[in-house]
């Protein structure tokens, strides 16, 4: 009896002092076990263009393919990587509106950031586009291409 008449004091006095009350039951005092989440990385979305819908990343940069790379692997790099900058990502990449999450995907560059893929082809930014939505890149020694909501690059 003295036990239940703590508990209700403790309960009470708790509430007057905006506190909540003090878990009684087992269950409520054992916290649920949080399972640990990847990190969303970037996301990918489409935009309209004079050359038809294309993938660009959240604010709007296009994004390029490069036709000399592998499916899966990405092969440039130095020279080529300061004017083709890489879409890199810390978690799993994300599909917005007009994006098929079933062609998303990484590859491990030569210094083990991951670079994003879609439809298994790295994804790069052209150095030269300046402003979201400048397609500056496409067509670039007949190798370098916007890429269309499909995964295929983008000739015209």
């Amino acid at each position: 009896m003295r036990r239940m008449i703590v508990v209700l004091f403790l309960a009470v006095f708790g509430a007057a002092c905006g506190q909540e009350e003090t878990p009684t039951t087992p269950e409520a005092m054992s916290p649920e076990p949080e399972s640990p989440a990847s990190p969303a990385g970037v996301t990918l979305e489409t935009a309209e263009s004079d050359l038809g819908t294309i993938l660009t990343d959240a604010e709007g940069q296009t994004l390029y393919v490069f036709l000399n790379d592998s499916a899966g692997e990405s092969t440039c790099y130095d020279d080529c990587a300061q004017a083709w900058p890489a879409l890199e990502t810390e978690g799993d990449p994300q599909a917005g509106a007009g994006v098929d999450a079933s062609l998303l995907g990484t590859t491990e560059r030569q210094d083990g950031a991951l670079q994003v893929t879609y439809n298994e082809m790295p994804l790069y930014y052209f150095a030269d586009d300046a402003e979201p939505g400048d397609t500056n890149g496409q067509g670039i020694g007949d190798v370098w291409f916007v890429v269309s909501p499909e995964g295929e690059p983008i000739r015209g």
